[in-house]
């Protein structure tokens, strides 16, 4: 590096050079200011000036906040307080009335966000490890060397959430998808579901174009998924009103269920070595080919009041498909992402039939 060889030479042969601050100035030309203010002064300098967020003349002088945020990426204290950096660049924006650039190391709005699908998985199981590790080891997260793909330094230590981390547009994949569904609502969503959902979400994207809110992608998920929470909308042909079992010594599980089936509301009867057997066995009684291949459950939340979440994956008349049922009893949980899965497979087909007709 020229620049910093040339510090160098002036540091060694200086006359008297322990009287001498051998200072630097870089400006950012170039586009190497920081990158020459590091090598120089490792090359010999004792000081760097600059300006906050890269403010001066032409490019600006070498951003002092970048210089200062990268030493302490590499463990040296700079012993400079970064925790509200936000206050500080509104402060410098307000003076010099000039706005800090949202992908601007350290300080923009963007410097935490990822909306590459692959950067956005990575995050994902980075704070999953993160999770787990500091599970293992019986302390907090707070307490662990920092170590998430993509993102060098804890926001945390620069005052910012964990919340504009990972957003979502046509570019995003299913670790986004996923993380927020996650971190907001609790939806920890098998793998394959996970790739089914963000085709869903892509298809909104590229249709409406731009980027979806968490709030956004959770209504997505529940229009898609869910029955609506309104009393007179009715989603789908079939909703499930009530259950009740009994079991023998053998086994087997009789499952009495009411069901509405479009504007007709029916108790039925299903037999099975389980509730979800027993229901399958409703289910292909209204004309329906219909085979379980993955079935996953998990609380929402602790406490005994805690609702569950089940996530099937289902054959319906040779299309694969998932269904998703939340309930506070988890078997009803699970009856309820069958009716999920059916409703859906009956979007789907009524879906294909109005576009062959077009």
């Amino acid at each position: 590096n020229v620049y910093a060889d040339s510090i160098e030479w002036m540091s060694r042969h200086l006359n008297h050079r322990e009287n001498v601050i051998l200072s630097l100035h870089p400006h950012n030309d170039r586009g190497t200011a920081v990158a020459a203010a590091e090598l120089g002064y490792m090359a010999g300098a004792d000081r760097i000036e600059g300006c906050l967020f890269g403010n001066g003349e032409r490019t600006g002088n070498v951003d002092l906040v970048a210089l200062g945020v990268n030493l302490f990426t590499q463990g040296i204290d700079p012993q400079i307080d970064f925790s509200d950096i936000d206050q500080v660049k509104r402060t410098a924006e307000y003076c010099n009335q000039l706005p800090v650039p949202e992908r601007s190391p350290w300080a923009g709005d963007l410097v935490f966000t990822a909306f590459s699908g692959s950067h956005q998985d990575a995050i994902k199981k980075g704070f999953e490890a993160m999770d787990a590790r500091a599970a293992a080891e019986g302390v907090s997260v707070d307490e662990l060397e920092w170590a998430v793909p993509y993102l060098p330094i804890d926001p945390k230590d620069l005052g910012r959430s964990y919340e504009a981390v990972i957003r979502v547009n046509s570019q995003s994949g299913k670790g986004g998808v996923a993380y927020l569904l996650k971190t907001d609502h609790a939806i920890d969503l098998p793998r394959r579901l996970q790739i089914e959902f963000s085709g869903v979400v892509q298809s909104t994207t590229d249709a409406e174009g731009g980027e979806v809110t968490s709030d956004q992608i959770w209504a997505i998920f529940t229009d898609e998924y869910l029955p609506s929470q309104v009393a007179d909308e009715r989603w789908g042909r079939f909703e499930l009103l009530g259950t009740r079992t009994s079991s023998d010594m053998t086994g087997d599980v009789e499952l009495h269920a009411r069901l509405r089936d479009g504007d007709d509301v029916e108790d039925t009867t299903g037999h099975g070595n389980g509730p979800i057997a027993a229901f399958l066995e409703i289910v292909r009684g209204r004309g329906f080919d219909i085979s379980l291949y993955d079935y996953v459950e998990h609380t929402l939340s602790a406490g005994g009041d805690a609702q569950a979440a089940a996530y099937v994956e289902l054959q319906i008349d040779g299309e694969r498909l998932w269904g998703v049922g939340i309930d506070g009893d988890i078997s009803t949980a699970s009856l309820k992402a069958i009716v999920s899965g059916v409703n859906r497979a009956i979007r789907t087909r009524q879906l294909e039939s109005r576009l062959a007709a077009v």
